[in-house]
């Protein structure tokens, strides 16, 4: 396995609240991490992945990457080497579970208990190889139950299978799964009321965008609160 990493800025170099970015070779090409430092003493290093249509610039991720290093949660938001190579499309769930594999080392770097987690495609991701990588927990926006209109093509299974705590943030209206389309299972679900996939909710909803984003930053501090002693 590839772990080789550039020598721009890494972790260990960043000792500021200023974001940083490493480069880290793995077997399906160059990825990046942009590394958010916890503010105060680091207890954990939450890793979030982006989706199979849009990269770190998502809300959700651009939310927690602002807020969770106040609360001593170093953030790493990380980019598949597709995005990195400038491609529009996502490639087979195979060869984006080698991507992330190839940059664990790197997220583990800190020493910290790390949060693998991201939303849609990166939510799956993380739930698949959260066992193999000696995840300490999982974080699922906008996890993809299934395809829009399809139900029989439930990815429960891959949820279910994570092993480890997990959070699930689910948009109300989110037609990749509903919150009440979900099984019962040993995780913890939070539902955004009105939003769709990304977490977007509507100018009618009796919610503002800044109030369902907040929803979303007050449940994983919370969570990831709960996850060390």
């Amino acid at each position: 396995m590839k772990n080789a990493k550039s020598p721009e800025n890494t972790p260990a170099a960043a000792g500021t609240a200023e974001p940083s970015a490493e480069t880290v070779e793995t077997d399906a090409g160059p990825a990046r991490i942009t590394w958010h430092p916890a503010r105060s003493t680091a207890r954990l290093v939450l890793a979030l992945g982006h989706g199979a249509g849009g990269g770190i610039e998502a809300r959700d991720l651009k939310a927690l990457a602002a807020v969770l290093p106040a609360h001593g949660v170093t953030v790493a938001l990380v980019e598949q080497p597709w995005r990195v190579a400038g491609k529009k499309v996502a490639p087979a769930p195979k060869t984006l579970d080698i991507g992330w594999r190839g940059l664990w080392p790197a997220l583990t770097k800190p020493g910290l208990p790390v949060i693998s987690g991201g939303r849609s495609a990166g939510a799956r991701v993380a739930c698949r190889t959260a066992g193999e990588l000696g995840a300490h927990a999982v974080l699922a926006l906008g996890f993809p139950l299934h395809p829009p209109g399809r139900p029989e093509k439930s990815r429960a299974g891959e949820l279910l299978g994570a092993g480890v705590p997990t959070l699930v943030v689910q948009g109300g209206n989110d037609p990749f799964g509903r919150p009440g389309e979900f099984p019962e299972g040993a995780y913890e679900l939070v539902e955004v009321a009105h939003g769709d996939h990304g977490l977007a909710v509507p100018r009618r909803a009796d919610i503002t965008q800044e109030e369902a984003l907040t929803v979303v930053t007050d449940a994983v501090v919370r969570w990831a609160g709960s996850l060390v002693p």
